[in-house]
């Protein structure tokens, strides 16, 4: 039966009715079909035809992901459901070699997906003058044995995993990000991330915790022009200055015509708790639990998470509706 035929059954027109479905809004307002431009999605040279093309796999994998369901068989099983393939655009459902195959091809291009879709948002001006940088937590499964062993201080337990350092900004949006072996990320992937950020549009200032607390990242910033706001860690030198901020000294060091009040470094520095909120939010999407075995499987399913951010959150703006909250409401 043709998806046409189906959408002529009143059962089917039923389901529609009574769901404007959080599905149907999700894709209302974001079109895929730029995921046709990346190689990796070319048909294969021994001219061999894709069951199903690239955009609607892709809904596929963000609805099931806003519905908490992870993995290529439930991913499989969700997509057989006829009102779910019918809002993703499929004109029949995608078979497990289907999914598995998108997938696979995914993973080389998924931060470039996200790359996209944080263009989208900024495009909305749904970003702000303030960033925030930090990293947060992937819990694996006990079984992957690429999953580094970490240890929680806050439950004051061991985990395996791997981490995520992200950067964000207005009501919980992700406009960079790094998947890392572990949460404690070295300095050079803070580094990178923030040169991602930088990339997007320049702010005024930039938050991050002590563990940002480098000469390198604090002038790579000031040279930039963005204020860097991290406190200053005593237990770094022999010789701690008198500062609460890093900054206090690199502006004095370098700068004779900038002067920021402490009083102001404090309030911006308050705003760091945005980071973590957008962290909860992402993990809300599915970042906090990588369902998938091995670092790439581990990365995509990550990525797609923040993917799944940035769509509700335009979803949310374009709907009149609160960018910053991880629920469609219809």
């Amino acid at each position: 039966m043709s998806s046409a035929t189906l959408q002529d059954e009143p059962s089917v027109e039923s389901f529609f009715n009574v769901a404007e479905t959080e599905t149907l809004a999700l894709f209302e307002y974001l079109s895929f079909e730029f995921l046709a431009e990346f190689d990796v999605f070319a048909p294969a040279e021994t001219g061999r035809t894709r069951e199903h093309e690239p955009p609607e796999l892709m809904r596929g994998f963000l609805h099931c992901y806003y519905k908490d369901i992870y993995g290529i068989r439930p991913v499989e099983r969700e997509l057989r459901n006829t009102v779910v393939w019918l809002s993703c655009g499929f004109d029949r459902p995608p078979s497990r070699d289907a999914v598995d195959r998108f997938l696979t091809d995914l993973e080389h291009v998924v931060d470039e997906v996200f790359d996209h879709l944080v263009e989208q948002a900024a495009r909305r001006g749904l970003l702000d003058l303030t960033y925030c940088i930090d990293s947060t937590d992937v819990r694996a499964m006990p079984a992957d044995q690429d999953a580094s062993k970490c240890y929680d201080p806050t439950d004051d337990e061991y985990y395996y995993g791997y981490g995520c350092t992200i950067v964000s900004t207005g009501q919980k949006i992700p406009i960079a990000a790094e998947f890392t072996e572990s949460k404690q990320a070295p300095e050079e992937t803070a580094m990178r991330v923030t040169r991602d950020a930088l990339a997007v549009a320049k702010p005024i200032w930039m938050v991050g915790d002590s563990a940002y607390d480098t000469l390198d990242w604090h002038d790579h910033l000031l040279a930039a022009g963005v204020v860097p706001v991290a406190p200053y860690n005593a237990r770094n030198t022999d010789d701690p200055k008198d500062i609460e901020y890093r900054v206090e000294d690199r502006i004095e060091e370098h700068s004779e015509d900038v002067q920021v009040k402490q009083s102001t470094l404090d309030k911006t520095y308050n705003r760091r708790t945005g980071v973590e909120r957008t962290n909860e939010s992402v993990k809300d999407c599915g970042l906090g639990r990588a369902f998938a075995r091995g670092r790439v499987h581990a990365r995509a399913q990550v990525f797609l998470a923040l993917c799944l951010r940035l769509v509700v959150a335009i979803t949310n703006y374009e709907r009149g509706d609160n960018p910053g909250s991880t629920i469609i409401t219809v």
